[in-house]
């Protein structure tokens, strides 16, 4: 029996949210038939035969031996998004730099829709490849930009994020509880930095300060990374988050005259 067209009840709100369904599914597979796409996802053939041709035809997928891809036009978009923020230019000039400093991972890092979002990295000599890409999507309260972040913004927006976040534990170090999580945020709002002491993956530290834009809101966050034998002791105590604050501190003049 052929399955329901889900789509074509649920009017065009389900529509979209179809269409993207499709897309993140043949992302995550690295391509796929319309036949997976429409088991796997439950969807009517003919519902998704609709939405790839449509696709297809306006150059966001592309088909190669029988499987479509995601095509290179939302480069594009991505691009678009990623750089018209603002700062996000002259951000990264300085993650290329703090990598090269410190021999670690550096990376950029902003807020969208209450996760945060990679917009720039780099690998210093002695970097360990251990996030999850440009664009990937990341817990604010389990990484040490989420937490810059999350500690400057207003309290409002702040308080909002922290109740829509995941608590379940993603080592044995992750912050599960909300009221331990907003004294962590009072300590580095008064300090200017945060840790993440193998919170998001085990034998990982990380250093992060938050960057204010022209008007002095939080438009994300520096952080460097390593494993844990190589960032401790005064080198991740004091003297990684003094390298960052003076990093912040010419970042935000450079945005402020820009």
């Amino acid at each position: 029996m052929a399955q329901p067209d889900k789509s074509s009840s649920a009017g065009s709100v389900q529509t979209t949210r179809t269409m993207f369904e499709t897309i993140e599914f043949i992302k995550q597979q690295d391509g796929a038939t319309i036949t997976e796409v429409a088991n796997e996802l439950e969807y009517a053939k003919s519902t998704i035969h609709r939405h790839f041709s449509t696709l297809s035809e306006m150059g966001y997928i592309v088909k190669q031996d029988g499987k479509f891809y995601v095509g290179l036009r939302f480069l594009d978009l991505g691009q678009h998004a990623r750089t018209r923020r603002e700062g996000c230019e002259l951000a990264k000039k300085k993650v290329k730099e703090i990598a090269e400093q410190t021999g670690e991972r550096a990376q950029f890092i902003v807020e969208e829709h209450g996760k945060g979002v990679y917009l720039y990295r780099a690998f210093g000599e002695h970097a360990v490849r251990t996030d999850p890409g440009i664009g990937s999507r990341i817990p604010l309260h389990a990484t040490a930009a989420g937490k810059a972040i999350l500690a400057n913004l207003h309290s409002t927006r702040q308080a909002e994020i922290i109740e829509q976040a995941d608590f379940e534990p993603i080592t044995e170090r992750t912050v599960t509880d909300p009221e331990k999580l907003y004294d962590e945020l009072d300590e580095i709002r008064t300090r200017g930095y945060s840790f993440n002491r193998q919170e998001n993956l085990d034998g990982l530290h990380a250093v992060g300060v938050a960057i204010r834009g022209s008007e002095d809101e939080v438009i994300g966050a520096l952080s460097v990374s390593g494993p844990t034998h190589r960032l401790k002791n005064e080198w991740f105590r004091e003297e990684l988050p003094d390298l960052l604050l003076g990093t912040a501190n010419e970042l935000e003049l450079n945005i402020a005259h820009s």
